[in-house]
């Protein structure tokens, strides 16, 4: 019999919990037919609410239930990758446990699979329930790094995705500190088939995901998986470089021919100013990318468990 694991990260989700549970067993049923077990792995990221105990319960009943509960919050990007490590399943697929991610497309996911695909991933393909200027800046992100970067990246593409032990074994080979897993699951290639869904909203409780943490979450994606800032501050250095020689050319020339003063100090100061704030904005791209190097070397863990089940 071949097994299917189910990874699913929580944060302070107690409402969620058995929820879940409950719908993801109405729609596993075909599992048996295909002769395939079943196990959820709950990835407990710190939370502070009854998560862990909610999960406990289901355990009691349930031995295909496990546990993973983090020493503090790590993040979504380390709890996926712990389920993704502890994962025992020939077939692992990656759900939010507030039913964004239907379980009712798992039969259909499945039956790409045995049409030969390592992976079928799902994108959203409207934002219903966003704030528009979340959407906005949500697809805006997606179309820039189609452009600067080689990975591909889904618009609206969500975490849940089923994949063959394959494909997680090369996802689990990557051990960077700084994940962005939607990047690293384009990066690792495979065959991938591409389901679209209309948007669900969680089923109770409130998403832990804001504005500020999304757009830092973003910085985190482009600098992981595309160097074109870099190079963009390089482009800017030198074009500013370039205007600075034409306008002392220029004011030299005007001097001698025409005898014109030099501009007064306002013109000074704006110029001062700009050059002033694009230097900064360059520092700062080199600051991240240094930033996730210093990371990286310090080879700190990805996640510390406090109990595992």
């Amino acid at each position: 019999m071949g097994l299917l694991s189910v990874v699913v990260p929580c944060y302070n989700e107690e409402e969620n919990v058995s929820l879940f549970y409950g719908e993801l067993l109405k729609n596993t049923s075909f599992l048996k037919e295909k002769g395939i077990g079943l196990e959820i792995v709950y990835v407990d990221d710190g939370s502070s609410d009854h998560t862990v105990m909610e999960v406990k319960k289901l355990r009691e009943k349930d031995e295909s239930v496990h546990l993973i509960s983090f020493s503090r919050n790590f993040g979504k990007e380390a709890a996926m990758f712990a389920g993704l490590e502890n994962a025992n399943g020939d077939y692992v697929v990656i759900m939010d446990v507030d039913l964004q991610d239907p379980p009712a497309m798992l039969q259909e996911m499945f039956a790409c699979l045995e049409e030969g695909y390592d992976s079928v991933a799902t994108r959203r393909v409207s934002r219903r329930g966003e704030p528009p200027v979340r959407s906005f800046f949500a697809r805006a992100f997606y179309r820039l790094m189609k452009k600067i970067s080689k990975t591909e990246i889904m618009d609206g593409a969500r975490d849940y995705r089923l994949m063959t032990r394959q494909m997680v074994d090369a996802v689990l080979a990557m051990k960077e500190y700084n994940r962005f897993t939607k990047g690293i699951f384009g990066w690792v290639g495979f065959r991938t088939k591409w389901l679209e869904f209309e948007n669900v909203e969680r089923v109770k409780g409130e998403t832990k995901w804001n504005f500020w943490k999304l757009f830092l979450y973003s910085i985190d994606g482009i600098t992981a998986f595309s160097t074109m800032p870099l190079m963009l501050a390089s482009v800017v250095g030198v074009l500013f470089c370039i205007i600075a020689f034409l306008m002392i050319i220029f004011i030299i020339v005007r001097k001698l021919i025409f005898g014109d003063p030099v501009s007064g100090w306002p013109s000074l100061v704006c110029i001062i100013l700009m050059t002033s704030g694009v230097q900064f904005f360059c520092t700062g791209i080199l600051g991240q990318y240094l930033a996730k190097t210093y990371m990286e070397v310090k080879k700190r863990p990805i996640y510390l468990i406090r109990e595992k089940i």
